[in-house]
């Protein structure tokens, strides 16, 4: 059983403006369930004591250590063998909408950095009838200056406006069915290694005005749409509250149910 939270609302009114600008040397090239990889990120990342100095950049909103991941019906990140990093695992298809995934190395507050762009990404099957668009970053930031293998990696979140493809059973404006997960694990399921945000798998949670809305809660930020995780001496601070004005925010129960792979027709 994982533990969910609910994060600190924004005022009403307010304007997500998460994505930082940048990490953008290299184009994923246009594609449905393809990867980049492996690529380097530039410094040392220990996740749970595994040491990595490279990852796959994959195009359904995640990045993995070890190996790609092509699955496009987002798993329980809480019971998965996989080491891996979801922004926002769910079905991204670039083939012909939208615009491609693009990542890099730069800086983050005058820090190293690596990040992954998944900006205006369309979603599956990929078609310029869709209106609906999502837009997600993902940056890891070295933080060897407080010890070796220390960094954080940062989710943030301009619009979301789709939730699954429709291989994973969402309608054609890629709402409902088996919706995205966000969170990260590293592959054992040992208690302390895996994390998935509150409204993962809920149709309708993540969705811009959504009960929790990716745009709209922060964690361990100041900026509405952001969400910090530290790793530091190979664990990952696993978050669990949240302060909110006058009051802590709500702990809640994760969600553990496991989504089906559906079968895709030939793209």
């Amino acid at each position: 059983m994982t533990v969910g939270l609910s994060s600190l609302m924004a005022p009403a009114g307010a304007q997500a403006a998460a994505i930082v600008s940048g990490f953008d040397s290299n184009t994923v090239i246009r594609n449905d369930d393809g990867s980049d990889g492996p690529v380097n990120i530039g410094f040392t990342a220990n996740f749970f004591g595994i040491e990595h100095n490279e990852l796959y950049v994959n195009n359904n909103g995640n990045v993995t250590f070890g190996s790609s991941l092509s699955t496009y019906t987002p798993f329980d990140l809480t019971s998965t063998g996989r080491q891996i990093i979801a922004p926002f695992f769910a079905d991204v298809d670039t083939r012909n909408a939208g615009e491609p995934v693009t990542y890099g190395s730069g800086t983050y507050e005058g820090r190293n950095a690596f990040g992954v762009n998944w900006i205006d990404v369309d979603y599956y099957s990929s078609s310029t009838s869709h209106t609906n668009r999502n837009s997600f970053q993902l940056i890891l930031v070295d933080r060897s200056d407080i010890n070796s293998g220390d960094f954080d990696f940062i989710f943030n979140y301009d619009q979301i406006e789709w939730e699954a493809g429709t291989a994973s059973s969402s309608d054609s404006n890629g709402l409902g069915g088996d919706s995205a997960r966000v969170g990260y694990s590293n592959g054992t399921g040992d208690p302390g290694t895996f994390f998935e945000l509150s409204g993962s798998a809920v149709n309708g949670a993540f969705l811009d005005g959504g009960p929790d809305a990716l745009i709209s809660n922060r964690l361990n930020s100041d900026v509405d749409g952001r969400y910090v995780f530290s790793a530091r001496n190979g664990s990952v601070d696993n978050p669990v509250q949240v302060p909110e004005p006058g009051s802590l925010a709500l702990i809640g129960l994760g969600l553990a149910g496991l989504g089906l792979a559906r079968r895709r027709r030939a793209g």
